[in-house]
């Protein structure tokens, strides 16, 4: 028998398995009831609410093969929609809104799929105990204790009451010994984990005295006195120990980094609607189906940057470098000739917009990424 025969008896067994698996991994009922709903079903399926009436009990061998079933039929779909979304720029979602949508994975799924992986991969790659390293160990130059007997002064000057930085001035001024961060931190008392007001405080009486004494006009809004509050309040709690209480809120806030991306995808989607407002063929639901295909283009692409980076890594091969710096960088061209072959205009108009895009998308992450920030200073 020739390879091409082999070959050939191959896939068609393997399309006869697939058949039958599609056609018998579940076995009909007897009755005509629908489980669901209770109409009468003549058929494998109920006309009324659409569920398939067969046994709700299943054998281990029947469970195993409607397993095999949705596998292949992912893959299949999965992997057929994989070549168009990496190297057909718009194609899927324009392919969607014209209706043509059997032989592609359901977009939706794709991202809830894709999210899974890639955050699966991102935080087996990028450990949360661990995220804010210090090199506190380190003696501290000449420079550095100038700088910060020169600061220690100047502090003390406006309030001669601190001890801490009287503290702080004693160890810095003694040069025989060598001294580290580590050391210093509790004395120092200046760091902060988020500060908008610009102004930094011991604690919260302090706060809250400079806040009476302001005029009315002058003090600080509710909101902005509750963070100052939970800021003074981690002061405190870490105050041995900063580089912990920062490790804690940027674990905290790379775990809401799904519900950051979830956030932002209508937002997106309501920017393209707003640069495309005059193109009436398009309601918003096609630039959310547009948003989905490029979040889910986007997560593979940061997987395969990913994959690149490690590998350049472990083999200490320039090669990765560069095709880490080249395949991140094609996200930018991606974006543009997607929404050129969706939204069908020309090169110009599409530039103008893809610049906008950029710009606006760029202060919405922004401004989302501040918020889930204080969100997480709240939850530590």
């Amino acid at each position: 028998m020739s390879s091409n025969e082999k070959e050939s008896r191959l896939v068609f067994f393997v399309l006869i398995f697939k058949k039958n698996l599609s056609l018998s991994h579940k076995i009909r009922r007897k009755e005509k009831d629908c489980l669901n709903c209770g109409t009468i079903v003549e058929e494998r399926y109920c006309p009324h609410c659409g569920q398939e009436n067969v046994e709700p009990h299943e054998s281990f061998w029947q469970m195993v093969k409607h397993f095999l079933y949705d596998i292949t039929h992912f893959d299949s779909k999965f992997f057929d929609s994989m070549k168009f979304l990496l190297l057909k720029p718009g194609f899927l979602p324009l392919e969607y809104i014209r209706g043509r949508r059997a032989r592609y994975l359901n977009p939706v799924k794709k991202y809830v799929f894709t999210s899974a992986v890639f955050f699966i991969v991102f935080f087996g790659l990028f450990k949360t105990g661990d995220t804010i390293r210090f090199n506190n160990n380190k003696p501290i130059d000449k420079e550095e204790r100038a700088r910060l007997i020169n600061k220690g002064k100047i502090i003390l000057e406006k309030d001669p009451a601190q001890k801490t930085w009287t503290a702080a001035l004693q160890l810095l001024a003694d040069s025989t010994r060598p001294l580290t961060m580590n050391e210093l931190a509790p004395l120092l008392d200046d760091f902060n984990y988020i500060n908008i007001s610009g102004r930094s405080y011991h604690n919260r009486e302090e706060y809250d005295s400079v806040q009476k004494a302001l005029p009315p006009g002058e003090q600080d809004s509710r909101l902005l006195r509750l963070i100052q509050h939970k800021n003074l309040e981690l002061k405190e709690k870490y105050k041995n120990d900063p580089r912990s209480g920062l490790n804690k809120m940027a674990e905290t806030f790379l775990h809401k980094l799904p519900y950051l991306l979830f956030v932002s995808l209508p937002l997106f989607a309501l920017l393209l609607k707003l640069l495309y407002i005059r193109r009436k063929p398009f309601f918003y639901a096609d630039h959310a189906i547009f948003t989905v295909y490029h979040y889910i283009f986007t997560f593979f692409l940061l997987l395969f940057v990913f994959g690149f980076d490690k590998l350049g890594k472990l083999t200490h091969a320039g090669f990765f470098d560069w095709l880490t710096a080249l395949t991140f960088l094609y996200g930018g061209p991606y974006l543009y000739f997607s929404m050129k072959r969706f939204y069908g205009q020309g090169h110009l108009k599409t530039f103008l917009k893809f610049l906008l895009l950029n710009i606006t998308a760029l202060i919405i992450m922004m401004v989302l990424f501040f918020t889930f920030l204080i969100f997480s200073v709240f939850e530590i």
